[in-house]
């Protein structure tokens, strides 16, 4: 049987095209594929080489930017520390994240929403990295804008809703798989926490998407295009009309299995204090709504930052 592949999206096209196509691709995948982004390629190459310059560092330094007690919202957090929903296994992965700036002052800034920290080292790591988050929230919210014109809201309906999100570029390290992995995976199947996420690198093997028929389908994007998939808080604001898929992400064999693998998600959140409260155009007499009591956009990251092992 041959797999399907998801639809490959150009946001070139006429707004109301893509629109069109991204919704009819979330509803039956909670994924995309989407090129011709405008996502500045120099900035993107120069990424990849400090992101792997960093995580080569040595194991004690790379610590120093570990903040025990802040799940993991700022710096380093260690290898096999999160935890898929359910599992009991640490995915066999490192990470670092970049969150926004916000003014020293800013109501929002609050242990949920902290300050970036930076390293020493790599030369020039911090502002190439808050490029690469300006340019990711920058397709991010022209891809909700499209969102909401396939929802039947105005196209510009998120953008107070994001404009000063909790939204988080992560810069992930999967090092070689090691010969006794005692069952532990890359990363475990898991559903995201965010509105969208936008994912680049998984141009190497390895991502995949549960699909609604019980089937896991590669996920294999041409060089340069973004995955863009579905987050728990998108699906809980249309109530389930826009699924957050399951993902996960396998280990290899053969050589593949004795080299890293890095890849850059950048989780779009709503503000902090934005209201999730299910959408009326996606409640009806055949799909009632799941959710009546809403529920702060930090309420709900810090029940799934528990359920991750990143929250105690």
């Amino acid at each position: 049987m041959t797999l399907e592949t998801l639809p490959i999206l150009s946001l070139a096209d006429d707004e109301h095209a893509f629109a069109a196509r991204i919704g009819e691709s979330f509803e039956r995948y909670g994924f995309a594929m989407v090129r011709d982004h405008g996502l500045d390629a120099g900035i993107v190459a120069k990424g990849w080489g400090l992101t792997r310059a960093f995580f080569a560092l040595p194991e004690e330094t790379k610590r120093r930017y570990h903040i025990p007690g802040n799940a993991g919202a700022r710096g380093y957090t260690p290898f096999g520390r999160e935890t898929a929903k359910g599992e009991t296994m640490g995915d066999l992965k490192e990470f670092w994240h970049v969150g926004r700036d916000l003014p020293v002052g800013h109501p929002l800034l609050t242990p949920s929403m902290p300050a970036n920290i930076w390293p020493d080292q790599p030369e020039d790591f911090a502002p190439c990295m808050r490029a690469l988050f300006d340019e990711m929230d920058r397709i991010g919210r022209t891809i909700l804008s499209r969102i909401a014109i396939y929802l039947g809201l105005a196209s510009d309906w998120f953008d107070d809703v994001v404009a000063m999100g909790n939204s988080v570029l992560r810069l992930l390290h999967y090092p070689p798989v090691p010969a006794s992995g005692q069952g532990a995976v890359r990363a475990a199947a898991h559903g995201d926490i965010n509105l969208i996420t936008l994912l680049l690198g998984a141009e190497e093997s390895g991502l995949e998407l549960l699909d609604r028929s019980g089937r896991w389908l590669p996920v294999a994007p041409p060089p340069g295009a973004l995955v863009v998939n579905v987050g728990d808080m998108l699906e809980r604001l249309t109530n389930h009309r826009l699924p957050s898929t399951i993902h996960r992400v396998c280990n290899p064999s053969g050589p593949a299995a004795e080299r890293s693998r890095y890849s850059m998600p950048f989780f779009l959140h709503p503000r902090s204090d934005f209201m999730i409260a299910t959408l009326p155009q996606c409640i009806s007499r055949e799909q009632p709504d799941c959710y009546p009591e809403p529920i702060t956009a930090d309420a709900f990251l810090q029940q799934r930052l528990q359920e991750i092992g990143l929250k105690s």
